[in-house]
């Protein structure tokens, strides 16, 4: 138990399952420490062992809870909630007092969060922008917009001030309904459509087997969100005689900015992309299809081949329409080398 007059003492919180407790272990805790934790960090706290089960050890996140179980978790330090500065080189497009545009090379998570509190996107613009970064919300710190996965890579437009945080949070809310913004992708993907050019229309919501991904889901569904992906084939590589192919180059526009949208959409439709680890693993045996050294190659590509080449937006001060492209990084390069040879 906690001693409140041993200042050295490790924060702990002891809790009792009552007589209708039931389910896994870290749903339970969660919802018993209310909005303190969220599942996910409740699973890693219990796999680095910070919870005993009836003063035991317990590493299991799905063990399962009963009535009468006593449960101590040791209570983690607080994280500081705001970044700082951190040299962590990046590559600007463009920059002015409004905003800055930069190429998010893949590995890079764009947004401190638990488990990722430093070495983030973030932290780079925040060293990089010096005192040109107003006080977004109170807090000196870029205005983040929009985001990409962590092994997309990309161009990214990022507010420095709060009416443009407010302006540019506007456009993508739109999705270019209405406005200038425009976005576009390019993603190889194992096979290729049925159809060259095409709508994929399909709502997502969080996967019910793993709460990290996110899966196509019933349009009556509680969390069912409106998604829809455009896409255009723009390259096939090693064509059969059926006038199918064994990969294809696909530009993705999107209407919606779902998290994993254009991922989860592709699989769906049959197709995932190469290198992706949730939503394609099922098709890794395809490289074995492959020539040898393009075998190599893309075996060795651990991640999405995810590439958001292209973004065009309203300027917030001045009005001016502009457009950014950034040419695919160089492993996506050479896996596209490797399917062409």
């Amino acid at each position: 138990m906690n001693d409140p007059f041993n200042e050295g003492a490790t924060p702990r919180k002891v809790l009792c399952a009552g007589e209708d407790a039931e389910g896994r272990l870290d749903a339970w805790i969660t919802a018993e420490m209310g909005s303190d934790f969220s599942r996910s960090r409740m699973k890693a706290l219990i796999e680095q062992g910070a919870v005993t089960l009836n003063g035991t050890l317990c590493t299991e996140p799905k063990k399962k809870i009963a009535a009468g179980d006593v449960v101590e978790l040791v209570l983690p330090e607080p994280e500081d909630p705001e970044p700082k500065g951190e040299n962590i080189p990046i590559e600007v497009l463009y920059e002015d007092d409004d905003l800055i545009v930069v190429v998010k090379p893949a590995g890079l998570v764009v947004h401190p969060a638990a488990g990722n509190w430093t070495g983030t996107l973030v932290n780079a613009l925040i060293h990089h922008c010096g005192d040109s970064l107003s006080g977004i919300g109170g807090v000196k710190r870029p205005g983040i917009v929009h985001r990409l996965d962590k092994e997309t890579s990309g161009v990214m437009v990022v507010a420095k001030n709060d009416v443009a945080h407010r302006h540019l949070a506007a456009q993508f809310a739109d999705h270019g309904r209405t406005g200038e913004l425009e976005r576009a992708y390019l993603a190889l993907v194992w096979g290729r459509p049925r159809q060259l050019r095409g709508t994929i229309d399909a709502p997502l919501g969080r996967s019910s087997a793993d709460r990290t991904k996110r899966t196509v889901k019933r349009e009556e569904s509680a969390d069912a969100r409106e998604a829809v992906t455009h896409y255009e084939v723009v390259e096939r590589f090693h064509e059969t005689p059926d006038a199918n192919c064994l990969a294809s180059l696909v530009e993705c526009r999107l209407e919606t900015g779902r998290t994993h949208q254009i991922r989860v959409h592709m699989a769906h439709i049959g197709h995932p992309l190469l290198g992706d680890p949730d939503y394609g693993a099922a098709f890794k045996t395809k490289a074995n299809l492959l020539p040898d050294d393009a075998r190599k190659v893309v075996n060795r590509f651990r991640r999405q081949a995810l590439h958001a080449y292209l973004l065009a937006f309203e300027h917030p001060r001045s009005g001016e329409v502009m457009e950014f492209e950034a040419p695919v990084p160089d492993d996506m390069e050479e896996l596209l080398a490797a399917l062409r040879a």
